[in-house]
């Protein structure tokens, strides 16, 4: 038997890894952080144990990559879902509705992200995190922002600040009010993205200004 291509082994490696990425959504999401180990993770994707050490220098790391490889899986199908559209205002609320959903349909997974990044070692810099911000700086490229280098990250902490809102446990903000605050904040109308169903808070659907235009969208 010949042995693999380096093509081959390298495509085995990604697979891997993958299945460790999944399995760590699904236990974090089942038992909560602290109640899920490596060992738990390496058997739910089938995995050895020493294969988790191989990729991931350790489970803080392992989750954080977990969890921004889901962020940018769904932003990617949100921004890519039929009809497909090139139209800043579109993806711009389209990418916002996406990540406020994975808040309100995975509340223990995001909460325990949330209380990762709040530690000490902050962003975890990994394929899947610049695979994420690539995806939210070219929205805001494409909603027309005068300072990108500006306004990715205000747009990525007010995204933040709804998930938190959203996923705290005990006093939850309405995911309808997170997202007309926001809508509002880059003259988005109400029916651009993937809107809750109901009237948008206070009646009204109307555009707001053009704040990128402006700059007061930075």
């Amino acid at each position: 038997m010949s042995p693999r291509s380096a093509s081959v082994n390298e495509e085995l490696r990604r697979r891997s890894r993958e299945r460790l990425l999944q399995a760590t959504v699904e236990l974090v999401g089942e038992r909560g952080y602290e109640a899920t180990t490596l060992g738990d993770i390496a058997d739910r994707a089938g995995s050895a144990r020493g294969l988790v050490s191989y990729y991931f220098p350790g489970k803080r790391q392992l989750f954080q990559s977990a969890v921004h490889r889901l962020m940018h899986l769904t932003l990617e199908e949100a921004l890519e879902r039929e009809p497909r559209t090139a139209d800043g205002r579109e993806r711009l609320a389209r990418a916002a509705d996406a990540i406020l959903g994975l808040a309100v349909d995975r509340p223990v997974l995001m909460r325990a992200h949330m209380a990762g990044i709040l530690q000490a070692e902050g962003f975890v810099q990994c394929p899947e995190q610049q695979r994420l911000a690539f995806l939210l700086r070219d929205t805001v490229e494409r909603y027309g922002s005068p300072d990108v280098d500006a306004d990715y990250p205000l747009l990525r902490a007010l995204l933040m600040g709804a998930v938190f809102a959203v996923a705290l446990p005990g006093a939850p903000m309405p995911r309808t009010r997170l997202r007309a605050e926001l809508f509002q904040r880059y003259g988005l109308a109400w029916e651009l993205g993937f809107p809750p169903g109901g009237e948008p808070p206070g009646g009204t659907s109307h555009e707001g200004p053009d704040l990128s235009a402006t700059g007061v969208a930075r």
